[in-house]
């Protein structure tokens, strides 16, 4: 019983976003009230490190909705009208924002390179970017539902105990990819899920930001990449394979794949074998089991996928964000055939 009651907590601690090491400030989503305590440190953990000034804050408006969606961009000093210049996606995990993933040397690594780096909202907080995940936000305003640092609310699900859908309040528990201290098994889906409204909307919003960024800037078609650690993680492996002809690189950082309902026996990366992939997993992360994600590595190497697995001993869910740098470095080593 203590075992489950520390898992239960450990996966609560995500969804209020306290385990996303050093992740951010949150930037206010419409229709969610600000989560900050003393000096505007969030309430669910330490301070966190400034954002750089050169991260743009920008904001459009949503046509499904009609509502202002925000999204953060930082470009690069060496991108300039006259060349193309590399672009990268990156999405942030549960309870993050557009700012998440602005930091954690993203911002140098990607000024080095001569990236466009660009992190849209995915909708709300919570919203999976189009995977089928049962602990996608239920609709209800730009938030989903969802205050800021908080878990989902409604129909999303919770913490084991806590009278959700399966699934919900974390990856599957018992033998397999999605194993947990104590817990029971459960048999891993084999046929993919239908996404909610809400993360439908996700996709949209990445696509969305993608296609605008394309329009304003002189973007190498040959070089768009998309990253994201947790959510967001799980999120680039679902939008790499289902848009494979956009991506020269896929990068997942602490993928929480069990969750967003995705597995190697349901959502297969052969759409995607020629695009190279990047995975960065801590061996003791108590929310993405390491032999889950151990399990995408396997097919990688069936389908012969050029890769790079770096697996952190000792790394838990959230030290592994330094090595946002490391996932950089690999899409500078790579373009579309």
């Amino acid at each position: 019983m203590e075992k489950l009651s520390v898992r239960a907590a450990l996966i609560a601690a995500l969804l209020s976003g306290s385990l996303i090491a050093s992740a951010q400030v949150p930037a206010p989503q419409p229709g969610a009230p600000p989560a900050a305590g003393p000096n505007g440190a969030p309430t669910a953990g330490p301070p966190r490190a400034p954002l750089d000034p050169r991260v743009q804050q920008r904001t459009y408006t949503f046509k499904d909705t009609n509502e202002v969606l925000p999204y953060a961009v930082f470009v690069s000093s060496k991108v300039t009208k006259e060349k193309k210049s590399p672009l990268i996606i990156a999405l942030h995990g549960l309870g993050g924002d557009q700012n998440t993933l602005m930091r954690f040397g993203a911002v140098q690594a990607a000024e080095d390179g001569g990236y466009i780096l660009v992190a849209p909202m995915g909708y709300n907080s919570s919203g999976w970017y189009g995977a089928p995940a049962s602990m996608a936000a239920g609709t209800g305003g730009a938030n989903g539902g969802v205050g800021m640092g908080g878990p989902p609310r409604g129909g999303a699900g919770g913490p084991p105990g806590a009278g959700g859908p399966p699934g919900a309040g974390g990856p599957p528990r018992g033998p397999g990819p999605g194993a947990g201290p104590g817990a029971a098994a459960r048999p891993i889906p084999t046929t993919l899920g239908v996404p909610n409204e809400v993360s439908q909307r996700s996709e949209k919003d990445v696509m969305t930001v993608l296609d605008m960024i394309r329009k304003e800037f002189n973007v190498d078609d040959k070089r768009i990449y998309i990253m994201g650690h947790s959510m967001g993680g799980a999120g680039a492996i679902y939008l790499g394979v289902k848009h494979p002809s956009i991506w020269a690189g896929i990068g997942a950082i602490a993928p929480a794949h069990a969750p967003a309902g995705i597995f190697p026996q349901n959502y297969s990366l052969a759409p995607a074998k020629d695009i190279p992939m990047i995975i960065v997993q801590g061996d003791q992360d108590p929310l993405v089991p390491v032999a889950g994600v151990r399990q995408w590595i396997d097919q990688m190497k069936e389908l012969h996928i050029t890769n790079q697995y770096i697996e952190r001993a000792g790394g838990d869910h959230g030290t592994v964000l330094t090595d946002v740098p490391e996932v950089i470095a690999f899409f500078n080593q790579h373009s579309k055939k």
